[in-house]
């Protein structure tokens, strides 16, 4: 039977359950209280404002009934609004408020000093190279995703 250790679903496992307690950790730090799928999501609006929440997910690459829970806390918090959409009557645009730019804006330096924790451990080159080999990996199994990530 094999280690753990060397199994790259666990080893994978291990490195997701690190990144969303550094986030988490530098987030409330900074006195933000957004998740890494929120901030994902925010930030994905913030570059296409009036996106629907369909195309969001496949960004993100989540699921659409996980996206509409992400959507509805962002809303809650009142970071997006929701409106009718002009070409599509059962979709909704989503647009940042100023309270969301503003959100989006002072959490950025703590999201940053999260990446710099999560390979704290590792060079330059190592960081690198380590991100080559994540974008490589998840780019051959991308279509086997429960919530694949669709390019706009």
């Amino acid at each position: 039977m094999r280690d753990n250790n060397d199994m790259p679903g666990h080893l994978i496992r291990r490195l997701q359950q690190i990144a969303v307690a550094v986030f988490h950790s530098e987030a409330e730090a900074a006195g933000y209280d957004l998740t890494p799928v929120q901030y994902a999501a925010l930030a994905a609006i913030s570059t296409s404002p009036g996106i629907d929440q369909v195309t969001l997910a496949g960004l993100i690459a989540y699921d659409r009934t996980t996206i509409t829970g992400v959507v509805d806390r962002l809303a809650q918090k009142g970071l997006i609004e929701r409106q009718a959409s002009s070409r599509d009557r059962r979709a909704r645009e989503l647009t940042m408020t100023p309270e969301g730019k503003k959100t989006l804006e002072g959490i950025t330096p703590a999201v940053t000093a999260a990446q710099q924790l999560m390979v704290r451990g590792l060079t330059d080159d190592e960081t690198e190279e380590l991100m080559r080999l994540l974008r490589k990996a998840i780019a051959a199994g991308n279509e086997l995703s429960r919530a694949p990530l669709r390019q706009v």
